[in-house]
């Protein structure tokens, strides 16, 4: 089972930008389908945006023309890129890796958009 560490959340005014990353472990990573999801509290988790192991990528309609997913095989890394934050992103956002039936999850990284 890959180790997902994700990091690079934080705190951000609302229309202000952050990138995350997940950083695998490992030596398959570019065959494993990556994503992001989000819990905000009290809420149920949610996909965000998913990119494939042959790089094709799908986002929320939340967030679609904010957030950019993309990979760094070489790096076995994984980053969300998002612009135009707002106070509803806010949550704890993790890393999730598929690879078959296998499910790996990171431990989350808070991001709260607040003024």
């Amino acid at each position: 089972q890959v180790q997902l560490v994700e990091s690079g959340g934080g705190l951000v005014q609302p229309g202000g930008s952050l990138r995350l990353s997940c950083a695998a472990s490992g030596s398959i990573f570019s065959r494993y389908h990556m994503a992001w999801y989000r819990q905000a509290s009290g809420k149920q988790r949610e996909l965000v945006a998913a990119i494939t192991s042959g790089g094709s990528t799908n986002y929320a309609d939340s967030v679609k023309g904010r957030f950019t997913i993309s990979r760094d095989n070489a790096k076995n890394t994984m980053y969300l890129q998002m612009n135009t934050l707002k106070p509803e992103d806010t949550a704890v956002y993790y890393c999730n890796a598929l690879l078959g039936v296998t499910f790996s999850w990171g431990q989350g990284t808070q991001v709260t958009v607040s003024s």
